[in-house]
């Protein structure tokens, strides 16, 4: 079959891999000019020299298999392409949990009995919680928010670990986010055998880390790639579906996958005229969070880590913090991440700055660039009710917001794009293999 693919980020190019693998023709289609989505390549002038940075930081644990298994599949060198450490979540006096090296789940015993900064009480509390939570085989009613979920925990662990990993995993706060699908995190990260819970930190671009090579993978195997074209309309002629831009046709297709932003499924959807709207009205009900990443230079700065867990509060909005001169990036360069963020560009920068000196002992930042990205994420809140990956016979819908298990992560995109894929119609007995 002929299939189009609208949005060239990480599920829109999972799912052209899949489906080429499956024996479809491809066309993969992006407004944008880089691959990626919210998960992309841009360039920030550095001493008079382009700097590869990303919209927005990201990071990978060690149970995102699919991911990991696609990198891999397109030809990226993952051990290159991501710094595997342990679960670490500690702050710059050396308070927090880390994991050691471990098999699981002795790596995640060991590491909450050795946190630092937390009394006795603290860490036994954690493990009855942890060890309730694997009883009830990581299920909890779906209106239960995590704030819910933890109710029985010191507010230390609760500031100190839960929150940073709800903030971190969800986007959400904890007290209107989903604690099913936090627990979903939790059971996978820590208890889902070993190396599961490693942070995995990307130390080239993201539109590096995999992107690019899956639309070099899809070239090579006969997939076209149209980038800088964005699809304006989709109309069903008989039985194709034909794709129009600003001022030219696309041609007719035997499927159509959305792999674009909901608001942009749901806009190009509308305007089809079908009788979508249950779809519609899960996908318009989507609230969204928004994130910030400060990049600012800090020369000859070396962070103890090349992640950190900061303190927020008043005039302090960052959560984390991220050493991208560890990380393959300009020495002194950090990445200040601002989930559920607030205010202008200019207000974050000077907040960031005030941080900086107060929990880094860092004077003189200079900032580089603020990029907000205002829907970066879907909130995931308890009981959400999430659009499917079937809208009409022969168009399909992928991306994080897809219902699934998993809240807006790489992982949960990638999935969503395997999933549509093996979705459509088989059309022939044999499967391309990976080369």
């Amino acid at each position: 079959m002929k299939v189009a693919i609208i949005g060239a980020g990480w599920a829109g190019c999972a799912a052209a891999v899949e489906a080429t693998r499956r024996g479809h023709h491809v066309t993969i289609f992006e407004a944008g000019r880089t691959a990626g989505g919210r998960a992309r390549r841009v360039e920030l002038m550095l001493a008079g020299q382009a700097q590869a940075l990303d919209n927005g930081q990201h990071i990978l644990i060690g149970a995102y298999s699919e991911s990991l298994k696609l990198m891999a599949d397109v030809g990226v060198d993952v051990s290159a392409g991501l710094l595997r450490l342990p679960l670490t979540m500690q702050f710059p006096d050396g308070s927090g949990l880390r994991l050691p090296r471990l098999p699981a789940p002795l790596d995640a015993l060991a590491g909450i009995l050795g946190t630092r900064g937390w009394s006795w009480h603290d860490k036994f509390s954690l493990l009855k919680v942890c060890f309730g939570w694997q009883l009830r085989r990581f299920e909890c009613a779906p209106q239960l928010s995590v704030s819910d979920l933890c109710s029985g925990l010191p507010a230390t662990v609760m500031h100190t670990l839960i929150e940073p990993l709800c903030v971190s995993a969800l986007n959400t706060p904890p007290e209107r986010a989903s604690g099913q699908v936090f627990l979903r995190v939790m059971r996978d990260a820590l208890f889902a055998g070993n190396g599961a819970s490693n942070l995995l930190l990307p130390r080239i671009d993201l539109s590096a880390l995999m992107p690019d090579a899956a639309l070099a993978w899809l070239q090579r195997h006969g997939g076209e790639v149209r980038l800088g074209a964005r699809v304006q309309a989709i109309t069903r002629a008989d039985k194709h579906w034909m794709l129009a831009g600003e001022a030219d046709t696309f041609g007719a297709f035997d499927s159509v996958v959305l792999a674009c932003p909901s608001t942009d499924a749901a806009r190009l959807v509308q305007a089809n005229g079908l009788p979508c709207e249950p779809w519609l009205t899960q996908t318009r009900g989507l609230q969204h969070e928004p994130i910030a990443t400060v990049y600012a230079l800090a020369p000859g700065a070396r962070l103890s880590q090349p992640m950190l867990a900061l303190r927020p509060g008043k005039g302090h909005p960052a959560q984390f913090v991220f050493d991208r001169g560890q990380l393959g990036g300009a020495p002194g360069l950090l990445a200040f991440v601002v989930s559920i963020s607030e205010g202008d560009s200019a207000t974050l920068g000077s907040q960031v700055q005030a941080q900086a000196a107060a929990q880094l002992g860092l004077s003189g930042l200079q900032l580089l660039q603020t990029i907000v990205e205002k829907r970066a994420t879907f909130a995931c809140s308890p009981g959400l009710q999430r659009p499917g990956l079937h809208i009409a016979p022969g168009l399909l819908a992928c991306g994080d917001y897809i219902d699934g298990p998993y809240p807006a992560t790489l992982e949960g995109a990638v999935r969503s794009g395997l999933e549509a894929a093996r979705a459509l119609p088989d059309p022939a007995p044999k499967s391309l293999s990976i080369q």
